[in-house]
Parts: C-alpha cells; structure tokens; sequence
C-alpha cells in the first residue's frame, strides 16, 4: 500500500474498470486540473448502470459501436469492486478537446499508464484527495 500515489481520483464504476484495465485514455471532468503524474484510482459507492449494460453487450457507451481490443472484442468482467481503490494511472495532460473516442466533456484528464491493484476499501471525496485519511479504522 505505501507504493501508491498520494492522491486518489474518484470515478463511477464502470468507468474506473475502464480505465484501470487500459481501455478508457480519458477521464471527463467539468473541472481543470494542474495535477500532473501517478494518481489512485478510487471506484465509487455508485454502479452507472447504463454504461454497464452497454458494456455487458459489447457496445461502446459513448460511440455505440462494437468494443474492440487489439485481439478482438473486448473483454468485459463486470466490477464488482465500489467503495475503494482500484487501480492506479497517470494523468498527462487536462483538455478542453481531443480525438479521444472517450472524450465528452468540458475538460478531459489525459491518462496513461493505467493498471488495476488489489481492492483496497476507503470512503472517496469529490475532487483529488488524500485517500490514506479515509481508510477504515479499526474499532
């Protein structure tokens, strides 16, 4: 645990799937961010279940096309993990537009890098946060 970054970003599942497991490059926000470099990628309490039935059916949620991987159609294991840390990515830029297939917001969090991690269970915050202060303590 004390490998990860510092701060942590939450995100819907199963966005935080998408990014963690290299398919989403994107991150939409209607904020900016100066924040540059490794972050946490928290998942939240929250399933956007229009997104995951898409997904479930192989189609894009933002293009509505057939997903594809560099070896076929993408593989989609439902997340079962909220309320926690599930990966961790870095962001290299803040847009206001790109080519990205993800891309649909005001401002877009370019990310690279991403992979999953062990779940790690922690109550997430809006905005970047310092995720260890959330962690459960023990009674």
């Amino acid at each position: 645990m004390s490998e990860l970054p510092q701060l942590a970003l939450s995100i819907m599942q199963p966005w935080a799937w998408l990014i963690v497991n290299g398919h989403k490059d994107i991150e939409n926000r209607d904020w900016p961010t100066i924040t540059r470099g490794w972050v946490a990628i928290h998942a939240g309490k929250r399933l956007d279940r229009d997104c995951h039935e898409y997904l479930e059916a192989g189609v894009h949620p933002v293009l509505g096309h057939l997903m594809r991987s560099t070896d076929g159609p993408m593989s989609y294991d439902p997340p079962v993990d909220l309320g926690g840390i599930v990966g961790v990515a870095e962001i290299v830029d803040c847009v206001r537009s790109s080519e990205s297939a993800w891309f649909v917001g005001k401002y877009g969090f370019v990310i690279r890098n991403a992979r999953p991690v062990d779940f790690i269970p922690v109550r997430g915050q809006l905005g970047f946060f310092e995720w260890r202060k959330n962690l459960p303590v023990a009674p």
